[in-house]
């Protein structure tokens, strides 16, 4: 069956790196769309960052744009997030997700766009 794997999260200081990974297995035909969320305590899940997979577009959120950098290596079905410049208020789970079709106009789309969802790695940025 068709499934998302996130790793990478862990623990960093204020302005450390950290790279997350998304693996998608178990799907007949590579998914169109693909992007990372957050999700803090008390609040809703936020939109990050979007690639379209059959190209090079990539769109961010304002709250991580030039610090963050969404990527893919179709070889290994695999998305990246790197995090640059973690601030503590980037504290959060993590999770990506897929779109099985691609989605007109290209933009940063929200969670409901979504069609499957990892379970999530935890980051935590301390000061």
């Amino acid at each position: 069956w068709a499934q998302l794997v996130e790793s990478g999260g862990g623990s960093v200081q204020t302005g450390g790196s950290l790279k997350l990974s998304c693996v998608a297995t178990g799907y007949e035909t590579p998914n169109k769309m693909m992007g990372w969320f957050r999700q803090a305590p008390g609040k809703e899940r936020e939109g990050l960052a979007t690639i379209y997979t059959d190209g090079v577009y990539t769109y961010y959120a304002d709250s991580v744009q030039g610090r963050f950098t969404i990527s893919q290596d179709t070889t290994k079905n695999t998305i990246y997030l790197q995090m640059n410049s973690l601030k503590p208020e980037d504290t959060a789970l993590y999770y990506c997700a897929a779109r099985r079709n691609t989605r007109w106009p290209r933009k940063l789309y929200g969670a409901e766009e979504y069609d499957d969802w990892g379970q999530g790695t935890r980051v935590i940025v301390s000061s």
